[in-house]
């Protein structure tokens, strides 16, 4: 099984198909370059969470590690950290055995097969010329063989004409004789131009090709053979450090299993052991006798004072008054951007400040509806197009999946026009097979269609970059979800998005910011409000994400806990909710799936 005796006229598939070998080389290099790189990339984010979780020096956390639990878990830590290793090992062994190596490989390969190709069209080109003289000889044989005849067909009637002189005839005689040694002498030389090409076909198409083919196929072979190689390598720099992982792991099971609850409990005594004997039984005073009370019982009962303060008059009670809330200070207003981190000054969770009376009045005579579900209702249709009429996170999923629709159109355009070029080119090489100028019209069309789909696609990211600036700092699982945008100017978008609406037609128009309009002087009169009752529950939630509320009025949720709604979105993107009396804060509305009570005082009914 040869290619030089089965594919001897294939030499325009074998170079197209052992140029897609070497793409495939590319492609798996390209592979195992993404794998180390995120090999570092884990390695990197593990040794930045040992280090993150390890105990600073001269703190009170360094104490707290003289627990046997606490000492496990810092073992695991340092576990960790040598398991991170073992991830940097296998980048630095796939980028030196296989990357590098295999590219190297590729570039011997691509030196190789140019010149095999080379020497075989430079034996195309030579049996080419070589039919082009024997057809030219053969043209002239058959073009003096004719003209032989004539002369000889001439002679002949000037001999038989009885009124032609001698002379005459000796003359066309002369002329027939030059003809025929002319027709002898061509076929003589297309007999042997005949002779010598078919010689040179039977070398060009038995031995030349052969060989050169046969050159491609070991050199295809040998690529072939080189990528099942380094597939090994690829699994066994993975087998190689399995064992290390796994005394890295039977350290933590080790480190966990030192954990010695009943020394731990002795660790406690020893450290809060106090030393005082437990107070004795009090003895029965008998107030039926006429007699002053004890001194033991004043102090008993001053004792019993002492650990309370006197109430001033007029003061509130410090059970109901939140910790943070000053006089004369105006409570902050609910978070306006879409990330938690941007709270100014808002209050801390897990305990929610109470806004003044007076405050959530003034916000709600100010504040307008959004209702962009309903102007989408009365225009009918699917909505715009950008979506504007969605939840944000539903509206970034739409977005980012009209993104990639139009990038693989993009792709299906680039495709068909590289397709088209390499046909021009064929047909410009051998214009037999069609018309290169045919091509070009097409060509023209494919670039404006292209043109027209990366506007398209530029509008939308601009949509999508707007809206990954709205939504609130997500988890990991949903940033990985989410399309990969610079964020660079997100505080540019997000102040010019707070104060966008949708108009009817879709697009935004801006509207001043009624902040201004919803700040009111803080008096002696705003304080009398702040033991008002709690606000009352308007529904119940559930949280899709975990959020993380690490920001001044905040609060954190796990995925799938079940929570009380006291204040519903006003339009800013949060809402605030309750966990119970003590804990309550505001929380990405995108977050949680919000259940409101129809019949519960300010709620509304969402179409």
């Amino acid at each position: 099984m040869s290619w030089g005796t089965e594919l001897w006229d294939q030499f325009d598939n074998l170079e197209k198909h052992t140029q897609w070998g070497i793409d495939v080389l590319e492609k798996y290099i390209k592979f195992v370059k993404e794998r180390t790189e995120i090999e570092i990339s884990y390695a990197k984010q593990l040794r930045n969470l040992s280090k993150k979780y390890q105990p600073k020096k001269n703190s009170k956390e360094e104490e707290e590690y003289k627990y046997t639990s606490c000492k496990s878990f810092l073992a695991t830590l340092n576990e960790m950290n040598d398991y991170a290793g073992q991830h940097e090992v296998i980048s630095e062994n796939m980028t030196f055995q296989i990357t590098a190596e295999l590219t190297r490989f590729v570039q011997e390969l691509k030196q190789e097969r140019k010149s095999h190709f080379h020497d075989g069209r430079k034996a195309q080109q030579y049996i080419e010329t070589s039919w082009k003289q024997l057809e030219a000889s053969k043209r002239r044989f058959e073009r003096d063989c004719k003209e032989a005849d004539r002369a000889q067909q001439y002679f002949e009637k000037m001999d038989a004409d009885i009124n032609v002189t001698k002379a005459d005839v000796e003359k066309a005689r002369q002329q027939a004789q030059i003809r025929h040694q002319m027709a002898d002498d061509s076929k003589a030389e297309y007999s042997s131009i005949l002779q010598k090409f078919n010689h040179e076909q039977r070398e060009h198409y038995h031995t030349q090709i052969p060989n050169i083919f046969q050159k491609i196929q070991e050199m295809e072979e040998r690529r072939i053979v080189r990528l099942g190689e380094c597939m090994k390598t690829y699994a066994e720099v993975d087998r190689q450090v399995i064992p290390i992982i796994g005394k890295c792991l039977d350290g933590i099971t080790k480190a966990a299993e030192s954990i010695d609850q009943k020394k731990d409990s002795q660790l406690v005594i020893e450290a809060f052991k106090s030393g005082f004997e437990p107070p004795g039984d009090i003895d029965f005073e008998d107030f039926t006798q006429p007699m002053k009370r004890t001194v033991s019982e004043s102090s008993l009962s001053n004792s019993r004072w002492d650990g309370k303060s006197e109430p001033r008059p007029g003061s509130k009670s410090k059970g109901k008054l939140w910790p943070f809330i000053k006089k004369n200070k105006p409570p902050p207003p609910p978070p306006a951007s879409a990330s938690p981190s941007a709270v100014p000054n808002g209050p801390q969770s897990p305990k929610q400040q109470k806004e003044p009376l007076s405050h959530r009045f003034n916000e709600f005579m100010t504040s307008k509806p959004k209702i962009h579900c309903f102007r989408s209702l009365k225009r009918g249709g699917g909505g715009p197009e950008d979506f504007s009429n969605l939840p944000p996170e539903q509206r970034r999923k739409k977005l980012q999946q009209k993104v990639d629709e139009l990038n693989k159109d993009i792709q299906k355009e680039m495709d068909q026009r590289d397709a088209l070029t390499k046909m021009k080119d064929v047909y410009i090489k051998n214009p037999q097979m069609g018309d290169a100028a045919s091509v070009d019209h097409k060509l023209a069309e494919l670039g404006q269609n292209m043109e027209k789909l990366r506007l398209e696609a530029q509008k939308f990211e601009g949509w999508l970059a707007e809206v990954e600036g709205r939504l609130p700092v997500r988890t990991e699982q949903t940033r990985r979800q989410s399309g990969m945008y610079d964020t660079q100017n997100t505080s540019a978008v997000n102040n010019c998005a707070q104060d966008r609406e949708s108009s009817p037609d879709g697009s935004y128009t801006e509207e001043p910011s009624q902040e201004s309009e919803m700040k009111v002087p803080v008096t002696e009169f705003d304080d009398e409000f702040d033991d008002e009752e709690p606000l009352p529950t308007i529904g119940t939630c559930k949280a899709l994400y975990t959020f993380e509320g690490q920001n001044e009025g905040t609060i954190s949720v796990t995925e799938g806990e079940m929570l009380y709604v006291i204040e519903e979105d006003k339009g800013d993107g949060w809402t605030r909710i309750r966990r119970n009396e003590e804990e309550e804060g505001y929380v990405p509305t995108s977050y949680v799936e919000v259940y409101l009570d129809k019949n519960a005082k300010g709620a509304m009914t969402y179409i």
